[in-house]
């Protein structure tokens, strides 16, 4: 884990959630993921957006405009149950479930709302962006 991202971790982790750094505030989670192939359990700060009526959140595969998906991306599709921290709700056990066709390009359009960011980011890259949705599961 790169100690940028370890930074991320202790902020969220010391201030409930709130992260000031890069002017985050509460807008991230911590998705705690295992690798695809070596299932060494990682844990990753991503943007996340909120969706209150279904009880689930979307994050975006952007990394920064690479040209590759991020490897926790790769994670979710091998091992899709996973935990997130919250700012607000804690712990929480997820499933994360891409998205395709309208829904991922509905999902999009909220980054794109929520940051010029993440315009930046497509305009960087010519993948297309995938769009996850975590949706809370029993446990």
């Amino acid at each position: 884990m790169s100690d940028w991202n370890q930074q991320i971790i202790d902020e969220f982790r010391t201030n409930g959630g709130f992260v000031q750094t890069n002017g985050f505030g509460k807008g991230l989670v911590l998705l705690h993921h295992r690798g695809a192939r070596s299932g060494t359990e990682r844990i990753s700060p991503v943007a996340a957006i909120r969706i209150d009526d279904e009880d689930a959140w979307l994050v975006a595969a952007s990394k920064g405009g690479a040209p590759q998906n991020p490897g926790w991306y790769h994670n979710l599709l091998a091992h899709p149950d996973v935990e997130i921290e919250t700012p607000d709700d804690g712990t929480v056990p997820v499933h994360a479930t891409e998205l395709v066709g309208s829904e991922r390009d509905a999902g999009w359009a909220r980054f794109l709302d929520r940051s010029a960011g993440f315009r930046s980011y497509e305009q960087r890259t010519t993948r297309t962006i995938p769009v996850l949705r975590l949706a809370r599961r029993d446990v």
